[in-house]
């Protein structure tokens, strides 16, 4: 989970535990980057807008590097241009913040089957 609002970090972990999930809370897309962790992650979840690196950036830096891991966004500012770029860029999800539970289940769900 990449994050720089650390409440909805602790938020989104406590949902992703209830759900099963083992989770990593990162403040930026720069801290996760410099972590040790990035084999093996079954999926990514981040913030649209974040000081320094973006989202957005943060999927093109994952591409750049060769992770084909799913990613699913979450923002509280989502534009259509915003959208279509992290979609088409393969993410999984788009969701807006607040973010509903049972959207996060369900396209965790749906990374769990492959999409």
């Amino acid at each position: 989970m990449v994050d720089d609002d650390e409440s909805v970090r602790v938020a989104s972990s406590s949902l992703l535990r209830s759900l099963g999930w083992e989770v990593s809370l990162y403040p930026s897309a720069e801290a996760f980057l410099d972590a040790d962790s990035l084999d093996g992650l079954a999926c990514i979840i981040t913030d649209l807008n974040m000081p320094g690196m973006s989202g957005l950036q943060l999927q093109q830096r994952l591409r750049e590097l060769g992770l084909g891991v799913p990613i699913m966004f979450v923002t509280a500012f989502a534009s259509d241009a915003a959208r279509r770029q992290a979609l088409e860029g393969g993410a999984v999800c788009f969701l807006s913040k607040p973010v509903d539970g049972t959207a996060v289940a369900d396209c965790l769900e749906r990374i769990r089957q492959g999409f």
